[in-house]
């Protein structure tokens, strides 16, 4: 495994308490020497990162691509922008507060480089992939409150399908 967040791990309560136990593994895990904020809007956090997960890491199962290739040819990252754009309207609709920007997200996605996502890593090993919590639960997020998802719904039955064949998904 291959950590590339610089070792960057924030922590929170859903309710956005500061509660003791965040605390106390916050406190273990600085001293372990990582960097582990407890955040009071935890859920910010946890969309940007599935933010970069729901685009590139099903586009990395269609088409074998690392992050800095998908990000750097300009008719994919159009695909990645617009899954990016419909995640955002379902992510404000829900109170999420994105504080990076969508380009910047993307070319931080490039500047990991020549690294394979964990869901290609995945087919390739020939592994069961979570396609239902990185996308199709996001998918489902934008029905319930009203945020049409073309490009999601595309991509989701594209890597769905691709997943079906090589044995890593049930399929429907």
């Amino acid at each position: 495994i291959q950590h590339v967040a610089l070792n960057r791990l924030p922590l929170g309560e859903p309710d956005g308490s500061r509660t003791d136990r965040a605390l106390v593994l916050s406190d273990a895990m600085i001293a372990a020497g990582l960097r582990a904020p407890v955040r009071s809007r935890i859920r910010d956090d946890i969309w940007v990162k599935l933010w970069g997960n729901m685009s590139f890491n099903p586009i990395s199962v269609l088409t074998g691509a690392t992050l800095r290739e998908i990000g750097t040819n300009s008719g994919v990252r159009v695909v990645v922008r617009t899954m990016m754009t419909e995640a955002q309207e379902i992510g404000e609709a829900l109170g999420v507060r994105f504080l990076i920007d969508l380009e910047k997200r993307i070319n931080g996605g490039v500047e990991v480089g020549d690294h394979k996502s964990s869901t290609l890593q995945d087919l390739e090993a020939g592994k069961r992939l979570e396609l239902d919590a990185i996308l199709g639960a996001v998918c489902e997020m934008g029905r319930l409150v009203g945020v049409e998802t073309p490009a999601m719904d595309m991509i989701n039955a594209l890597t769905r399908q691709r997943a079906t064949i090589a044995g890593c998904y049930p399929g429907d």
